[in-house]
């Protein structure tokens, strides 16, 4: 019987950019669910417990850095580690808190995948 594997949560309010990140991580192998902002983010969250979640920051209705402190009120979703995807890592708010790494928009996908490979949870 085949393992079933949590799916990596892509929040992103461009859905070309999910689903090019759907086919790049399907390809590698990994399961994904998406969520165009963080609220939607969190309820699929709670109904579909990732392994992994890439995070955009800037985005409509809730933003990655509040869906950040959201998640942390949650303690089946606090654990789960995020990879921030954003152009705007530069400036006075930096790396957001609660993320367990960043890569600036455009990013290498092999880069992405290696980061992947070290945080996922199955």
């Amino acid at each position: 019987m085949d393992e079933v594997r949590s799916p990596i949560l892509i929040v992103d309010d461009d859905a070309d950019i999910r689903a090019a990140l759907q086919h790049v991580l399907e390809s590698a192998g990994y399961p994904t669910i998406q969520a165009p902002d963080g609220r939607a983010a969190l309820t699929t969250a709670r109904s579909q417990p990732p392994g992994l979640v890439l995070l955009d920051l800037m985005m409509p209705v809730m933003d990655g850095w509040a869906f950040l402190l959201e998640r942390q009120r949650h303690p089946d979703l606090s654990s789960v580690p995020v990879i921030v995807l954003s152009a705007h890592l530069k400036g006075p708010r930096g790396m957001p808190s609660g993320a367990n790494a960043c890569l600036a928009k455009p990013f290498d996908t092999d880069e992405l995948l290696t980061l992947i490979a070290g945080l996922y949870r199955a």
